[in-house]
Formats: structure tokens, C-alpha cells, sequence
């Protein structure tokens, strides 16, 4: 898959014949320098930007506009100003149309308190700081129940102790049966980040955007960040990167 943009009589390639495969039960983080393409990767994943060449498949059909089993997390929150925070994760609902009023509602409600911002419901983005704007861009992620979940750079807007809880609580429900969520795939700078959560590194190279390295991160579970296996996974990353 390729992509270019017009750029006045030329065309500026942004990424060159990327593949990328990702599975059940994988959690896949795409990294490499500014620039690169990684959010744009990310959007034609999710059916919001056409690729010049080649397509996006789900299950082996076309990914050709959004659809419901795909939701992605936004680094720049994208919020609606005039919503609550409750209104604009139910605002994210209104493609789930068999879903009833109640239904979008207590899922919208439960969501905002997964990501610890219960008792925000009827507070407006103008009131809440960025972090917690995040929080609500995530929240109206997981109200959607998607089977792929799609994340750019999300945790960093959040402090270090809010990172941590819902990096734990997005994984979980990755391993757990009972979630809808069969595959996780970030955009990150965050070395330390991608070695604690991901088990797949895709490296881009600098502008075009190119699948330089795609490496298996071989550490058991739980990753502690004080151990040496995980600080030479990570010393890895950075020679990829260098």
C-alpha cells in the first residue's frame, strides 16, 4: 500500500509499499521519526484517508470508509465543545442505530469511569484539562466496543500515574475473552511505552514512510521497566530508531 499527496504539479510520497498484517490477539505498535507517516498509517487503517495504491482489509472485505469494529483514539482529542464529556462519548455511539437511547447511555456512562472520570459526565472540554480531554477521546473509543482498536500516541497528554493505569487497562482487555477488543494497534514515540505493552514493533523510515524493521518483542508478562531484559529490549528499539 502507497501513499501520495499534490503537491502543486508534483506528487510527495508518504508512504511506500507498506505491508502489515495484524492479528487476534496482538497488540502492535507502529513507531519511527517524525514525519514518517505513522498517523496517516493509522487513518487508512481506520477507513478515513484512501490509499493511492493497494487496500485495507478486515476480515478479508475492503476498508473503503468507518466502520464499527474499527475505533480509533485521536492524539488531538476531537472533541466536540458544545457536548459534555457524557454527550460526546454518546455522540461517538450514534453509528451502533440498533443500539437504544438506555443502551448508549449506560455504556457511555460506564466508559467515562473505566478511564477514572466518573462524576465528570456533565462537565464541558472548555473545563477539563487536556489530559482529562484524552481520557474522554478513549472513554468514547471504548464505548464503541470495537473488535480493532486504533491508538495515536494516546497517553501523551496524560500524567505518568493515569498513563500507566489505562495503558494496564487497555491490555486487559485485549487478553480478556469477554471484551470485543481482539487487536491493538498504537502509534507511539514512546520506546519504554512500546516495550511494556506491544507484542510487535513496526519501524518506519524517515519520509517516505517505509517498513524497515519488524520486530517480535520476546519478554514475558507482566514487563517490569527496572528489569534488564526490558531495558535491552528497549536499547534495541532505540539502534532501529538511531
Amino acid at each position: 500500500m502507497s501513499l501520495s499527496f499534490k503537491l502543486q504539479k508534483a506528487q510527495m510520497p508518504v508512504l511506500v509499499d507498506v505491508s502489515l498484517t495484524a492479528y487476534r490477539n496482538e497488540f502492535v505498535a507502529l513507531t519511527g521519526p517524525s514525519g514518517c507517516g505513522k498517523s496517516t498509517l493509522l487513518r487508512i487503517i481506520a477507513g478515513l484517508i484512501k490509499p493511492t495504491t493497494g487496500d485495507v482489509r478486515f476480515l478479508g472485505t475492503p476498508v473503503t470508509e468507518p466502520r464499527t469494529e474499527i475505533a480509533m483514539i485521536f492524539q488531538n482529542f476531537v472533541l466536540l465543545p458544545w457536548k459534555t464529556s457524557l454527550d460526546n462519548v454518546i455522540f461517538g455511539l450514534s453509528c451502533h442505530r440498533e443500539w437504544s437511547d438506555a443502551k448508549k447511555k449506560q455504556t457511555s456512562v460506564e466508559s467515562l469511569e473505566h478511564v477514572g472520570l466518573g462524576g465528570f459526565e456533565n462537565v464541558y472540554p472548555g473545563e477539563l484539562s487536556g489530559g482529562m480531554k484524552q481520557r474522554v477521546g478513549i472513554a468514547r473509543a471504548l464505548a464503541l466496543q470495537p473488535q480493532v482498536l486504533l491508538m495515536d500516541e494516546p497517553f501523551s497528554s496524560l500524567d505518568d500515574l493515569t498513563a500507566e493505569r489505562l495503558r494496564k487497562e487497555i491490555y486487559s482487555l485485549l487478553i480478556n475473552p469477554a471484551s470485543p477488543i481482539q487487536t491493538v494497534i498504537m502509534v507511539s514515540h514512546n520506546v519504554e511505552e512500546i516495550v511494556e505493552l506491544a507484542d510487535r514493533v513496526v519501524v518506519l523510515s524517515p519520509r517516505p514512510g517505509k517498513a524497515v524493521a519488524n520486530v517480535m518483542i520476546d519478554l514475558p508478562r507482566p514487563r517490569s521497566r527496572k528489569s534488564e531484559p526490558f531495558q535491552q529490549w528497549v536499547d534495541k528499539l532505540y539502534s532501529f530508531l538511531a
